[in-house]
């Protein structure tokens, strides 16, 4: 069922999450058109929704092309051969739009994550598969993690913080992983685990900005050659050169988005 919003009205917004259920934003727009709820959870809303679903990418892919503060919304809707107020049927505002891409952005990095620290493993094993995880997404939903890494910072603090959560855990289970390997031994004692935590990301995250025909880039094959990098280091070791003790520190936690 389709009924008209008088303006000032709030406007039911619905959008799909990384799983490609229904979410229900609130806004406010000037004299448009929105779907009842109830018709989204029938069949006669499967057509909407992935309309829905192709408008979200459209955003996702010039925020990705321009940046947040380069892209109209009017661009979005060139992009999809729209008219700009039809856009307000999916999202109300610019920002609305960035806050649902960045959602999709970060969506499953946590759970992949999380199962990895719990399935057996040694840490090398388990570093390499959070390596792998953490880069896998470039091949399927780069624009979206694009936009995250990139663009986040603009979204408005409430929302900010919110799906800055799922970055401090994910924060939280790579260090985990990390003080796990130096308790047993497996990474260098003398190292600081946060600081190595924040340079695994750091190296992963700064992928998606490489250019697109950089040679070796397929993700398994950068996985690989990260992992080795973290393990293993670059210095050829010298012959008969002594272990460096553990000094006492304090672990750091990770800071607030």
């Amino acid at each position: 069922m389709i009924k008209s919003i008088q303006p000032g009205e709030a406007l039911a917004v619905f959008v799909l999450d990384g799983a490609r259920n229904v979410s229900v934003i609130g806004g406010e727009v000037d004299g448009v058109m929105a779907m009842d709820h109830a018709t989204l959870q029938s069949g006669a809303g499967e057509r909407p929704r992935k309309r829905a679903s192709e408008i979200v990418d459209a955003a996702a892919r010039v925020f990705a092309e321009r940046g947040y503060h380069g892209t109209s919304t009017q661009d979005i809707a060139d992009a999809l051969g729209l008219r700009q107020a039809s856009l307000y049927y999916y999202f109300a505002s610019k920002e609305a739009a960035l806050e649902l891409v960045c959602e999709r952005g970060v969506d499953g990095f946590v759970d992949a994550a999380e199962a990895i620290l719990k399935k057996a493993g040694t840490p090398r094993e388990k570093i390499e598969r959070l390596i792998a995880a953490h880069l896998s997404p470039l091949e399927t939903r780069r624009d979206y993690v694009r936009v995250f890494i990139n663009e986040r910072r603009y979204l408005p603090a409430a929302s900010r913080k919110r799906i800055g959560r799922a970055s401090r855990r994910l924060e939280r289970i790579f260090q985990q992983i990390v003080e796990s390997g130096m308790d047993e031994g497996v990474l260098r004692p003398d190292a600081d685990p946060r600081t190595t935590t924040l340079a695994i990301l750091g190296m992963c995250n700064a992928v998606i900005n490489w250019r697109p025909a950089e040679p070796n880039s397929s993700t398994t094959v950068l996985a690989a050659e990260f992992a080795r990098l973290v393990m293993d280091g670059l210095a050829v070791a010298k012959p008969g050169a002594t272990a460096v003790k553990r000094m006492p520190q304090k672990r750091g936690r990770p800071r607030r988005a």
